[in-house]
């Protein structure tokens, strides 16, 4: 028998367009990362006003809110009970390109792929475009502080974002702008600036307690914020647990002349500090690694091609001489290193080089239903001169436990993204992740590193932020959540929570709401395929098969 999911009764009626159905709400269980959690409701609002109506409506019932873009975010902040809200359609998503300030507004829904696609016409782009550009809103890169392979030059969306206009659960609305005082009310302002001295005070305390590594999405940004002053560095990566973002204002930059591109294949781990030292000249903007592990997995290493410890793919961008004289320069310290270089002169063979990068997504769609990716410890970032220790550990901790690990990522950034894949049929499968979780997490500590570079903490790694940044800093953390959601209802469980990582996944049924077949099978193959640009609600129309 099929259990249907409960929710508690509204105390008032639910305003137009919400929904409690279970396959609504079955649609919504799921993001991209491991979680499976079942909303209360769901409700696509189409501008401000309808958003403002529903959170007075979940003011009344005092209902959590999960505010949503895509739900292509890998750390479970876009899941979770209460009211569930995808923004992808707010406001129309609205977008509108300054060429002559070169910056761009948009509305929240807007993705990454349509604010360049706005910016290119016009000779202007926005640089920062994570794996998920295609269909991730800027709502929800902002809210993680997204990077991508371009970070290794042009850093995560907090360096090109210049404003936001955010609601807060209460309805109230807030502006922020870089070198202005936030526009809000008084008492938010009041309770703002006592809050401000107390975190000057804290200087010390809060810059030693944050990691030394190039990219960090882990907790609110205090430190950034120590560098800026600006209120909006602590929305930037605060995973809607803050507020929602309505709207944003973007720095543009003018499009690249040309691009370059070059491989470089290592036949150690060892040789990562100084050859990634010596790329610096070169002034790449993106260096990509693909870990021995990665190689194997798209059945390239031990083949004629290479037998490579770990691969480096890298862009060069200018105008064509200064492109074309990068590439010899990189040509050049590959013989000076006594490492493999191969450079493309053409875009055909740029894109061939490229490939390889882009061969693990239809590896892990063939892998059936026996296998299952995990982005359990997906995103752990060290400073680059202990990259090749972090890489080693890794391999080390899951080979012991016997979990195969596929490791790639952002090696200009020391930033390494590991998929675990366990054989589901394996007696125990779950225990050995649990203690490859606990190890790996305890090594990127020891290591001076943070658990998130890019993608945020979520639900997934709310519990360790305690062990990174220490007593005080967590108290700092407690109170901006206050500031802004005193009521503690904007994603709760996000970032500050205590919940379990292990209940509430996605591969292990534990989960006590029944997921109609059709819908399951849905979300299986937008994770398998990466089709995260679907409407979930049109998920929700069909029959069911149960």
């Amino acid at each position: 028998m099929i259990q249907q999911p409960s929710q508690p009764r509204p105390l008032t009626p639910l305003p137009a367009g919400v929904r409690p159905d279970r396959r609504a709400c079955a649609a919504y269980a799921e993001g991209a990362g491991v979680f499976r959690i079942f909303p209360d409701y769901v409700a696509q609002p189409a501008t401000t006003a309808d958003l403002m109506e529903l959170l007075h409506w979940a003011s009344v019932e005092g209902c959590p809110i999960v505010p949503r873009g895509a739900g292509s975010g890998m750390a479970g902040g876009n899941v979770g009970r209460g009211l569930l809200l995808d923004c992808t359609r707010l406001d129309g998503t609205p977008l509108a390109i300054d060429k002559a300030n070169a910056q761009a507004w948009t509305g929240a829904g807007v993705t990454v792929e349509k604010l360049n696609a706005g910016a290119f016409p016009v000779g202007l782009r926005m640089p920062v475009v994570p794996s998920s550009g295609q269909w991730a809103t800027v709502g929800g890169v902002l809210a993680t502080n997204a990077a991508g392979a371009r970070s290794y030059r042009f850093g995560s969306v907090r360096d090109w974002i210049t404003a936001a206009e955010i609601l807060l659960v209460s309805g109230e609305r807030i502006s922020l702008r870089r070198g202005d005082e936030p526009r809000a009310g008084q008492s938010f302002l009041q309770q703002w600036n006592a809050l401000k001295t107390d975190l000057y005070a804290a200087r010390e305390v809060i810059l030693g307690s944050f990691p030394a590594t190039r990219k960090n999405s882990s907790g609110y940004a205090l430190d950034a914020f120590m560098a800026s002053g600006d209120l909006l560095d602590l929305v930037i990566g605060s995973e809607g647990t803050l507020g929602i973002v309505v709207e944003a204002t973007w720095r543009l930059e003018p499009l690249p002349a040309a691009v370059g591109t070059a491989r470089i294949d290592l036949a150690q781990l060892d040789d990562l500090p100084r050859v990634l030292d010596a790329l610096d000249q070169v002034h790449p903007v993106a260096v990509e690694l693909l870990d021995r592990t990665f190689l194997e997995f798209v059945a390239e290493r031990g083949t004629a091609t290479t037998r490579s410890e770990a691969v480096l793919l890298m862009d060069v961008e200018g105008e064509p001489g200064t492109v074309l004289v990068r590439l010899r320069e990189i040509e050049s310290l590959g013989k000076q290193l006594n490492v493999p270089v191969t450079v493309a002169w053409s875009a055909e063979e740029a894109s061939r080089l490229w490939a390889v990068r882009h061969g693990a997504s239809p590896r892990l769609a063939q892998l059936g239903d026996n296998y299952r990716s995990l982005q359990i410890i997906e995103d752990g970032a060290v400073s680059r001169d202990r990259l090749g220790e972090y890489i080693r550990a890794v391999r080390a901790i899951t080979a012991r436990h016997h979990i195969p690990a596929i490791l790639f990522g952002h090696a200009g950034d020391g930033h390494v993204h590991v998929n675990l894949v366990p054989d589901l049929r394996e007696e125990g499968w779950l225990q050995r992740v649990r203690w490859i979780y606990d190890e790996v997490m305890e090594r990127l500590a020891t290591l001076g590193g943070t658990p998130s570079g890019e993608h945020g903490d979520g639900r997934l790694r709310c519990g360790v932020l305690p062990r990174y940044f220490g007593p005080e800093t967590m108290e700092l953390f407690g109170r901006v959540k206050r500031l802004f959601d005193p009521s503690q209802r904007c994603n709760p469980g996000v970032i500050l929570g205590n919940e379990s990582p292990w209940s509430d996944l996605k591969v292990t049924e534990t989960t006590t709401d029944a997921m109609p077949s059709d819908i399951a099978l849905a979300l299986r193959d937008i994770e398998r395929e990466g089709g995260y640009g679907r409407a979930r609600i049109e998920l929700a129309t069909p029959p069911s098969a149960d």
